[in-house]
This record gives C-alpha cells, structure tokens and sequence, in this order.
C-alpha cells in the first residue's frame, strides 16, 4: 500500500512516500524549486516521491494532508473575536485568503494532486485524508523511532489549537494525554524574542540558540515576571498584554519594549550586548520548560523512552539538557521535526492508525535510514553534468576518493562533498555537506565569512565516528541526526589567559577553547553527529581515512549554501554554490574538483539578489 503525505501552505513544504510502513522517499520543496522554507504545494517533492517509489499517482492508495484548516479556522476567528476590536486590520488581510482558498483546501489539493495525475478525473483521484497537525508531529516522531513504547512531547508554534501536546505510544497507536492551546506556546515566545533580537520568524531561530553562549542570563526574571507564568510541572500561561502575533502584524509589542529597554533590533544591523544577553535569557528558559515538561511526563506514566517533535525539538541545546539531565533511558528526535516532518507523519499515522498495520520495533534502529531520502546521482549523471560545463575533474575509486579528500581536508581546503540521498529536515548529515578540519583555528571564521556568508557569531557543527563520540565528547549516545549539543571533554580543552578572560560578546569567538577549535562553542559546547557505518558508508569511510591521516575522528560538517539559500539537491545546485564561494574542493560522488581548475561562472548572478537573506 503506497502513502503519500504532504505538508503545505504554511512554511517548509514537503511530501513523503510510505509503502507497507517503510518510508520510501521524502524531501521538502525548498531544495527544487531553491526558495528557502517554499510554503506552497510541494510539486517538485511530490514528482519526486513517486519516481522513487517507481509509482505513478493511480498506484497511491491514500493522499493525506497534515493538519485539520477548518479546526485552524476555528481558531483564527475565535482569536479575533476574542481580541476584538483589536486586530481588525490583521483581520480584514487574512479572511479573503482564507475564505478564497484555505476554507475550500479539500478542492484546491484534489486540484493540485491531479497535475500529476496523468489524465486521471476527481473520482479516480485516491482518497484526501487530514490528519490533525500535532498528531502528524507526535506519529512523525514515534512512528518512526525504534520504540515500542514512548511518551511523545510535541512542541511548536501553532497547530490548530495545540502548542504543546503530550502523546503516549505504544505498538501501532497513539494515545493524546494532554495539550497546552493557542496562544500559550513556547514555541512563539522564542520566535517573539527571534524577531526582538532582529532575526527572520520561523527561520531565525537557532541563530537565537547560537548566539545564547555570548550572552548573560541578565533578562530571565523579566520575562517571568512579566510574560511567562511557569508552573512546577511545566505547563504555561504568557502575559499576551506584551505580545501582538493573535491580533497584529508583528510579534511583539510597545509593552515588550518598555521591558527590555527599547525597540526590536533593525535586521542586519549590529549586534549588540543586549541581543546576546536576550539570546542567553529566552534560551535558559526555554530549557527550563523543556526540562520540567520531560520530568513531568516521565513522572505520570512512568514511561522510560521520550520522542520529540515540532519545532522546538531542533533546539538541540534543550535537547542535550534533557539527555544529560532528565529521567528517559532512551530520547529520539525526530529529523525533520517541523512542519516538513508533518507530510511523513500523517502518512505513518494513516498505515498504522487509519489501517490498523501493526509496527515492529526492536529498541535500536530506526525507520528514518539516516535520513538520506531524497534524491540521489549517479556517477553518470554527475560525469554528463561537468562534461557538458567543461568543468575540469577526476574520477577516483572509493578507496582513492577517501584518501585525496583526507588530504586535502588535512591540509585546511574546505571541501563542498555531495554524496548519495539528500537529507530530509533542516540538517546537512554528510550528503549535502561543507567539510572542514575541526583541528584549524581559523575555519570557523573561513567558513563563515568566505563561504557562508553569514554572521561571524553562528558555530559549526562537528561529524565524528559513533566509536570516537566518547573520546571527544561528554557524550556516549547515538546523535546522527546533529540534534544534541553536549560538552567538549574537559580534557581536550584549553583554559582562558587573564587578557582573554576580560573579552566579552563578539570579541570571545576568535578565543580557541579546545584542540577542536573549529568546533568548540563560546561555552565549550558542540552539536554532535554521530556517522554509522550502516546508514552512510561513504562518509563514515572518509572520516575513517582522517582518522588515520592526522589521528582525529571529526570533521566540521555545515550545510552545502550559501546563507539564505536551502541546501543544494542537485549536482548543478553544488557546482553553482561551489563556484560562488571560496570553496578550495568539489567531490561529486566519486568525480573531484579543483577550483583552481575551473572556468569562470558566464553569466552568473550575485547570490545576494538570489536568494532572500535568512
């Protein structure tokens, strides 16, 4: 039986292909049509989960959609009308959208679903399932965990009413133990203080979490005082008297800034102490939420194993908290756990609760296979590709490509890698990758001002053998997902001078705080990929091939972009990337590339007018 779930008309589009349980294929919309969090119908996913199924839309025995919009619906006019007279410009924008297309959604998907149809009519069209939005998290979650058994915590923005929502599962269902509805939401109190701190909604956010560690926790009574009545067992209420996001057009209000001393910081302007003291404050509390709401589930039902999902779940600062600090044996974190993980869900969720399937879970491996589920290129394909530009390159065997790539890895060149199955979620896992040398002083810097383009502040990630996580890192747990942030072992790292001690805010990043400085937060920490053998060979062969060549297992992973811009997909999207940057070296599966090497771009456009900056 073939499922396919979509997310769409909000942010982060995607779709996803269940057959007889197993996750076939997923990918958001972002990374074809190259628009950063696409909201629309994911077309270009959908095409693509059916050639990898080898199916066409007739061989679909179930379409299912997210979320509920007429239960949203509800919500948006209960909100006005309980904020009334306040919001009625808010109001007036957003009901002819509604009325127009939102409120008649069945028809518009039945319409979108038959582009790809094939001359099928609306009655051969498989059936359109809606699934509720905290639902599809909480099934996205533990569908495809390796439990038997879990308690499941979503937590987001909004769904239809839900914010925070409590799930227990075992086998094939799942049961709702309680909600926290609109509009108390962790999830908007963070997006409040990532648009106060000058950064994009719903995109911004874990520039937020990044820039935590420069801070100081100066404003976390303010905001219990004055937004945030937190209860011992971690259930909520927010002061809406100093939010404006259910009546107006932005997330905060005049009373927010008479708190925290004065209007929100201008995009793109300089950061300030304040920002990173704010940044500290909304993150300690988040944590602080995130780590009562745990305890409190694990202490009414006793439940040893906790999944995670919605978007809150990718603070993977919170994540390493409740790892270290809270009751669970066992903590797995959904992938792609915002609202592109929803079209998986809903699909996991219609296999087995809509038709009863039974789940097997042995308690060690997941469902997600890496998470590699979008597309992949051959060597063919990538070799017609460079030949057709007159890109210069090298073909190499597996065993050559692993050994030229350490080396110059080694030697500081910063790597564009491009390997097998895209990723699905917002993480680059070693598919779509910028690979760095974890032991260099000045990568992050390089990286994130030759090659990101982005803020000098924001810290890169490290990859490292599950076998070596222990050695580098007080963690010994699976993370393959790069969604837990745990210390760097005291052992490795280096103490401050008194000169260096005096710095503060920016002035810290060019501090090395350990012999993995490339790696190393302001605060010792780092946010951890476990490479398995099992779900990328490839790259757990590269890092073996480090390994041997200088004695270290790590390797610094970010995402194959530019800022702004959704990671690349194509052999063309990384050519292109590659070539915009100051990028030393391209690895398209097993073909190689110097920049040195290459013609010039013809034609080429500033990526800066390109794409939207984040």
């Amino acid at each position: 039986m073939n499922i396919l779930g979509i997310s769409a008309y909000y942010h982060d589009s995607a779709a996803a292909l269940v057959r007889d349980g197993d996750i076939v294929a997923a990918a958001q919309e972002e990374r074809f049509t190259r628009k950063k969090h696409d909201p629309g119908f994911p077309h270009r996913a959908v095409e693509y989960c059916l050639q990898a199924g080898g199916i066409q839309l007739k061989d679909v025995h179930y379409l299912v959609f997210y979320d509920k919009p007429l239960v949203k619906f509800e919500r948006l006019l209960e909100t006005y009308l309980g904020f009334a007279p306040k919001g009625i410009q808010s109001f007036l924008a957003a009901m002819p959208v509604w009325m127009k297309e939102k409120l008649l959604l069945r028809s518009l998907l039945v319409k979108e679903f038959l582009v790809h149809g094939k001359g099928m009519t609306k009655t051969e069209l498989p059936p359109v399932l809606f699934s509720e939005h905290h639902e599809s998290h909480a099934a996205s979650a533990f569908f495809a965990s390796p439990y038997e058994q879990a308690v499941v915590l979503c937590m987001d923005g909004v769904g239809e009413w839900a914010t925070t929502s409590a799930w227990k599962g075992e086998g094939n269902r799942l049961t709702p133990l309680w909600e926290i509805p609109f509009p108390h939401s962790l999830g908007l109190l963070y997006s409040a203080f990532t648009y106060y701190t000058g950064f994009k909604v719903n995109s911004g956010e874990y520039k937020v979490m990044g820039l935590a560690p420069y801070g100081e926790p100066k404003y976390v009574k303010a905001i219990y005082e004055h937004l945030l009545d937190l209860k011992p067992d971690g259930t909520f209420r927010l002061n809406m008297e100093y939010f404006n996001y259910c009546t107006g057009l932005t997330m905060t209000g005049r009373k927010f800034d008479e708190v925290f001393g004065g209007p929100p910081r201008k995009p793109e302007s300089k950061l300030t102490q304040r920002e990173m003291d704010l940044a500290r404050s909304i993150q300690e509390v988040t944590e602080e939420v995130m780590l009562r709401l745990s305890r409190t589930l694990h202490r009414e039902t006793g439940v040893e194993n906790l999944c995670l999902a919605g978007g809150v779940a990718l603070n993977c600062v919170g994540n390493g908290r409740i790892l270290r600090e809270g009751p669970f044996k066992g903590l797995w974190i959904q992938p792609a756990a915002g609202d592109a993980g929803g079209a998986l869900g809903a699909a996991l969720s219609v296999w087995h609760q809509f038709e009863g399937h039974p789940r097997v879970a042995d308690g060690k491996r997941d469902k997600m296979r890496g998470s590699y589920l979008g597309p992949s290129f051959s060597n063919e394909e990538v070799e017609r590709f460079l030949k057709e530009k007159g890109a210069p390159y090298v073909r190499l065997d597996d065993t050559a490509l692993a050994e030229r790539v350490a080396e110059e890895l080694a030697a500081e060149k910063v790597v564009g890698w491009l390997q097998g199955r895209m990723e699905f979620g917002p993480r680059a896992l070693g598919g779509r990758s910028i690979l760095g040398d974890a032991r260099s002083a000045k990568m992050q810097s390089v990286m994130n001002l030759k090659i990101k383009y982005r803020e000098s502040f924001r810290p890169f990630a490290p990859s490292v053998l599950r076998e070596r996580v222990a050695d580098y890192f007080d963690l010994n747990a699976d993370s393959p997902y790069m969604l837990i942030v745990a210390p760097v072992l005291e052992r490795r790292r280096r103490p401050m001078t008194k000169a260096q001690k005096e710095l503060w805010g920016i002035d810290l990043l060019n501090v090395p705080r350990s012999d993995i400085p490339a790696i190393t937060h302001l605060d010792y920490s780092a946010r951890v990929q476990t490479v398995h053998e099992d779900t990328n060979p490839r790259y757990y062969r590269l890092l073996k091939a480090f390994e041997a060549k200088t004695g270290y297992a790590v390797l610094v992973n970010t995402s194959f972009n530019v800022r702004g811009e959704p990671i690349v997909c194509t052999p063309e999207d990384a050519y292109r990337c590659f070539m915009r940057t100051e990028m030393d070296v391209l690895v398209l599966e097993n073909c190689v590339l110097n920049k040195v090497d290459q013609p010039r771009l013809e034609k080429d456009t500033d990526w800066k007018k390109e794409f939207e900056l984040d």
